[in-house]
């Protein structure tokens, strides 16, 4: 299995949506593991031509197709599938998880993390909660500068990587943060803010968008994405477009049946399958 599919815990969350517990069997293909604007791969890896990847929405695989991929099936992104698979929470929802910017292991971000604050400050009505990257929750210059401004600060955890340092519980502890909270911002559009809108949270894009020691803006980059998806930026944004939007770009509308994903991923066997909620019993 591609080290990639283990991102987050998504190879988890799709094991336990087909009836899989414990550790994921391996999947015959590499699955889309952020949201992005060029073929859902990430463009820094190794890919053997010919094996099929797993994009999460049909605009994603349109983009493949266009750009010579093919054997390209739309499964859907799997915060879909977990947060189809979870019950409503009854507490009340409150103030603001806020999203900053980062880096990863290969490119460090580069930004003014005060005038960010300042930003979060001016707008925000209510309680903020800030989520870093572990790389950032790990550096703490940045992470107390967060904690200083009175925010509570937080990481999901690490994402693993070379299939080590799994974390299977990621996604779930990122679906609880964004369904106790109200708002959802970041000063980029990402998977987070895409993430928050399907799960009910109202969505902002606002604040220097910072970027990435010697970042190349591939497939139209910084640009084409204020362009393309304008109504989603800004510091309110109508929630019911937002949502329209990350059900589109998330393929919450083309989730596969158990059956049907363990037929493309290549799983057999039988197990139980959790059952999948309605739609509006989650939004």
């Amino acid at each position: 299995m591609h080290h990639a599919n283990h991102y987050y815990g998504h190879s988890y969350v799709m094991a336990r949506y087909c009836g899989f517990p414990g550790d994921p069997p391996r999947i015959r293909g590499y699955l889309q593991h952020g949201w992005n604007i060029g073929d859902g791969l990430a463009p820094d890896h190794e890919y053997v031509p010919g094996v099929p990847s797993f994009v999460w929405s049909e605009r994603t695989r349109r983009r493949a197709w266009s750009m010579g991929r093919r054997r390209v099936h739309v499964t859907g992104a799997p915060l879909a599938y977990l947060l189809a698979m979870t019950p409503p929470s009854p507490e009340p929802r409150e103030g603001t998880i806020w999203y900053p910017f980062h880096g990863w292991e290969g490119q460090h971000v580069q930004g003014d993390h005060d005038r960010l604050i300042a930003d979060i400050k001016d707008t925000e009505p209510g309680p903020v909660t800030v989520c870093l990257y572990w790389q950032e929750y790990r550096t703490a210059s940045v992470r107390r500068r967060y904690e200083r401004a009175g925010f509570r600060v937080i990481c999901h955890g690490y994402r693993g990587g070379w299939w080590k340092d799994l974390d299977p519980g990621f996604l779930d502890r990122q679906l609880g943060e964004l369904l106790r909270h109200q708002r959802v911002a970041s000063n980029r559009l990402c998977s987070a803010v895409l993430y928050g809108a399907l799960a009910g949270c109202e969505p902002a894009v606002y604040s220097d968008p910072m970027q990435l020691r010697d970042e190349k803006d591939l497939f139209g980059g910084r640009q084409r994405i204020r362009r393309q998806w304008a109504a989603l930026h800004g510091t309110r944004v109508d929630p019911e477009v937002a949502r329209a939007v990350a059900v589109d770009e998330l393929g919450a509308d083309r989730l596969l049946t158990p059956a049907e994903l363990r037929a493309l991923f290549g799983w057999s066997g039988s197990r139980t399958v959790p059952p999948l909620l309605e739609p509006e019993a989650v939004a």
